[in-house]
């Protein structure tokens, strides 16, 4: 049975970043508290809680003493960061520079008088960012049954939280000009009030493994996804492997292989999200080559 790791799998440059920053700390000082789950992988988490972090909560925050809080990869809206510097917290920003961007165009918007509409999920750690830097106003939607949020006789721009898949993105996009269109048809309002931008923000790194885990899924008898539960992204790409390959298992570490899933296959391929890291698919890797590879014979 041949074994593979995805090379274009893993952490992306955002959450190796993100890591990179919080190991420093914590090499440096040995103490250091994140707000919210560093990253959507409990494997990978308990690494680093070894190391010295802690995982806090918002209304954790008037309790820190002597101690840097890390704002994780996904971000936060601004009233946090007013709230640090109220209660005296230094904060060392991790958010990932892709997201920083995005937060950054969408509050350009929001102060133009633009109808701000978010595809991604609202209880998302970053989509509360992103609503948050327009004062809370931003109108969230997950798919195209959701666009009768929107009022179409509103300037609008459409963003996309960083995550999401792109065919999803430009189907709204493309629903919600037919909403404006027939708004203007029916004579609703004036031709210069139609004004509507869509800005594909999903992250390159994310959308661009689509084509290439199709691929892998394709060329391989059984596929290991390897993710957090809650990741976001991990949802996604998982079901893109699946649509390939029925055979595609998602488990969070090595403890939930299960032997039926290799029988008579000749091909593992082991994938992960952008969550993942290296070194979790390279422990699953090494536990079905001890304990199933017989199975497949």
């Amino acid at each position: 049975m041949k074994i593979t790791v995805d090379t274009n799998s893993g952490f992306c440059w955002g959450v190796v970043r993100t890591v990179e920053i919080a190991e420093q700390e914590l090499g440096d000082s040995g103490k250091l508290y994140s707000l919210g789950e560093i990253i959507h992988n409990p494997v990978e988490i308990e690494r680093l809680e070894e190391k010295g972090l802690k995982t806090i909560r918002h209304e954790d925050l008037p309790n820190i003493k002597n101690a840097k809080v890390l704002i994780r990869a996904h971000g936060e809206p601004p009233e946090t960061y007013r709230r640090a510097r109220d209660l005296g917290i230094e904060l060392i920003d991790a958010t990932c520079p892709v997201v920083t961007k995005v937060q950054e165009r969408i509050r350009k918007f929001s102060d133009k008088g633009y109808q701000v509409v978010i595809f991604g999920k609202k209880d998302h750690a970053e989509v509360i960012g992103l609503v948050g830097h327009t004062n809370n106003t931003a109108i969230v939607i997950k798919s195209v049954s959701e666009i009768d949020k929107i009022d179409f006789t509103k300037k609008t721009v459409l963003f996309s939280q960083t995550t999401m898949d792109k065919a999803t993105f430009y189907a709204i996009r493309d629903e919600i000009q037919v909403k404006i269109k027939a708004e203007f048809e029916v004579g609703t309002f004036e031709e210069m009030a139609i004004d509507f931008h869509a800005k594909d923000t999903i992250c390159g790194q994310v959308s661009g493994r689509d084509k290439k885990l199709r691929e892998f899924a394709q060329n391989n008898d059984v596929i290991i996804f390897v993710a957090g539960r809650m990741s976001s992204n991990g949802k996604v790409l998982y079901e893109i492997a699946k649509s390939e390959n029925s055979k595609t298992y998602f488990v969070e570490n090595e403890s939930e292989l299960n032997p039926e899933w290799f029988e008579h296959a000749e091909t593992v391929g082991i994938s992960g999200a952008t969550s993942t890291p290296q070194w979790l698919m390279e422990r699953v890797k090494k536990t079905i080559v001890e304990k199933f590879e017989a199975v497949a014979k």
